[in-house]
């Protein structure tokens, strides 16, 4: 072989190198089962229940499998990816309503430089800056707002989103998020937007945001439910009578400090189901929760954790939720643990409930633990034995 041809042969080897490089691409297959024994006094009114598992919601983590990835275009800019499908472990159901990547379906693109843009269904900017540092984090639903009223366990999703997510700048960061309605000839109905924004330095952590969701124009017609392109969080009878709200706006503020093995935290939020023409109430609903939690990382393997909720709601009808939550997680490994959480709840006041014929009617407060959606009477508890494994 002449030098010529030499040069022209190795010149083409590191064109396809840089080709290559500039292509590469990667796709990860994980997911999360968690599965527990379950024990609810008052479930259903007075009767008690035993079960297994707690569907797709899951106790510590939803249970899940998903396909990620992204591809390298070159100048610091990568495309991204994520389907993300929801099951119940105990009947292999798929859950979220049955879709088929009911928790997260989106693509985008990423930059290091400018941060990260998506389009699909996803989390929106609270999930992803402000419940990393609750107590739902680390413990899951047993530790969540009675009622989940103001999504703090991540029981919804929102369809047709557009995300913007900054770069982390000195341990500052933010998102904002849009979600087109669909409606044609009213911009505005069943359309979604929030924004977040979060600061981590050291042992420190301070997040807050602002969600808001509409439901389907009253020129529709009277509702019965909640048409967005946001879910809605309605887990039983502590909101369940206030889905025909207009619209669904919600402020959270959330901290956490670190200090050798022991995380302490607190957060509150305000969450407000407002009314039209349209809707089952006659007044303005809020929910005020404030929530603290104290963990204490015992050993490597172990963690105990301790949690309160204080929820007041106002306007259409008046109740008090007070929960009490505890939890401990072992690690078998890095991707196996075992775990026991229990909470109990007291409730008082009125609340609005569905009748069996959907109309509304105000009755007596029901206890309904985190995000479970169990309707109880005026007092609720719940324990969980279960067992988590992450692939």
């Amino acid at each position: 072989m002449n030098r010529k041809t030499s040069l022209t042969v190795m010149s083409l080897a590191m064109l396809g190198a840089v080709g290559t490089a500039h292509a590469q691409s990667s796709v990860t297959l994980y997911g999360t089962i968690d599965t527990s024994l379950t024990y609810v006094n008052h479930a259903q009114g007075s009767a008690n229940l035993w079960a297994l598992g707690n569907s797709s919601a899951g106790n510590l983590s939803g249970t899940r499998w998903g396909l990620k990835g992204s591809e390298d275009l070159g100048g610091g800019l990568a495309t991204v990816f994520q389907l993300e499908s929801g099951f119940d472990p105990s009947t292999g159901k798929s859950g979220q309503g049955g879709r088929l990547f009911g928790r997260q379906a989106f693509v985008g693109l990423s930059s290091g430089a400018y941060g990260t843009v998506t389009l699909g269904r996803q989390y929106d900017p609270l999930i992803d800056l402000v419940q990393g540092i609750t107590a739902d984090n680390y413990f899951g639903s047993a530790f969540a707002t009675a009622g989940d009223v103001d999504n703090y366990d991540n029981s919804f999703r929102v369809n047709n989103a557009v995300k913007y997510a900054s770069p982390v700048w000195s341990g500052f960061q933010f998102e904002t998020m849009y979600a087109f309605g669909g409606v044609a000839g009213t911009v505005g109905s069943q359309q979604s937007w929030a924004l977040a924004a979060a600061y981590n330095t050291g042992p420190l952590s301070l997040a807050a945001g602002y969600f808001y969701a509409s439901n389907s124009p009253a020129s529709a017609g009277d509702r019965t439910s909640f048409t967005s392109t946001s879910d809605g969080t309605f887990d039983g009878p502590i909101n369940i009578g206030y889905q025909s709200a207009h619209s669904l706006a919600i402020a959270r503020v959330a901290g956490q400090y670190v200090f050798g093995p022991f995380t302490v935290g607190a957060g509150y939020s305000n969450a407000q189901y407002r009314r039209d023409g349209a809707s089952q109430f006659t007044e303005n609903q809020k929910y005020n929760t404030g929530q603290g939690f104290f963990n204490w990382q015992a050993t490597p393997a172990m963690l105990l954790g301790l949690g309160y909720s204080y929820t007041k709601s106002s306007g259409d009808t008046s109740a008090s939720y007070h929960q009490v939550s505890i939890g401990a997680d072992y690690s078998l490994s890095k991707r196996t643990d075992v775990y026991m959480t229990a909470a109990y709840q007291h409730a008082s006041g009125e609340t609005r409930l569905v009748n069996e014929d959907g109309t509304t009617s105000i009755a007596a407060a029901q206890a309904s633990i985190g995000s479970y959606g169990y309707a109880g009477t005026g007092t609720q508890s719940m324990v969980n034995l279960g067992l988590r494994h992450k692939f």
